[in-house]
């Protein structure tokens, strides 16, 4: 007698038993262990019971807190195998390589931009929606970026910490000193692709492409006149009014 349909279905049906599902009494999610499920329910109590020895910080699992000394022994098991860098998380590996291969998984929906991180597509998105939830607490200003609100700070405290090493300006933004050093250095990278003109700053190179193409964006409201620069059109406005500058 074939008794192996019977047998397929008494294993199928001691597998089943095995994985019985522990369910979570606050939300939909379950488990196949019940350890799981005890670590998950932390989420919803709040509960942190692994405790740093180094510091104040509390965990709700033992494995965010191994990941989290790495911090103080500066352990970095991760190594990368196309340079020297190494890193305390897998994940920060992650991310790194894709630096070496170029890839950027992560796709806008609403362009055709693509990003190597989840998070700056999270920033690059709020490019569409508008939203700036980074909001100035000197001013009414905001920011769809937490780094431009931290260099906008430094408009009200002062803080110049970017010191120029050939002069004694200094600057609250790094990339305003990089543009300054130029003065110093001679170094025009942005080169007009008609002539054979090159501009420290990508912003005067726009402006001069306009003397090429005849672009003149700024427009007098109280007459037919248009400029290449806002100023221009701001000194031009001040003759109607009877201003001199």
């Amino acid at each position: 007698m074939d008794f192996t349909g019977e047998h397929f279905l008494v294993k199928e049906t001691i597998k089943s038993v095995e994985t019985v599902l522990y369910q979570c009494n606050q939300c939909d999610k379950s488990f196949s262990q019940n350890s799981n499920l005890i670590n998950h329910q932390r989420i919803h109590s709040g509960e942190k019971p692994y405790q740093c020895t180094e510091c104040d910080r509390t965990f709700s699992q033992n494995s965010n807190l191994r990941r989290h000394l790495r911090t103080h022994t500066g352990d970095k098991p991760y190594q990368c195998s196309k340079c020297d860098q190494a890193f305390p998380r897998n994940s920060n590996l992650i991310r790194h390589m894709r630096t070496h291969t170029g890839e950027k998984p992560f796709q806008c929906s609403l362009c055709v931009k693509t990003f190597a991180q989840y998070s700056n597509l999270v920033k690059h998105l709020r490019v569409h929606s508008g939203e700036k939830p980074y909001i100035c607490n000197q001013c009414d200003k905001a920011f769809s970026v937490d780094s431009i609100l931290r260099n906008h700070m430094k408009t009200h405290t002062g803080e110049k910490p970017y010191q120029c090493i050939h002069c004694d300006k200094a600057f609250s933004q790094n990339n305003n000193l990089k543009t300054h050093m130029r003065r110093h250095t001679g170094e025009k990278p942005y080169q007009c692709s008609q002539c054979d003109k090159g501009f420290a700053q990508n912003s005067d190179l726009v402006i001069h492409v306009r003397t090429h193409t005849g672009e003149k964006p700024f427009q007098c409201n109280l007459c037919v006149k248009a400029f290449t620069q806002k100023i221009h059109l701001t000194r031009h406005q001040k003759m109607h009014i009877g201003e001199k500058y």
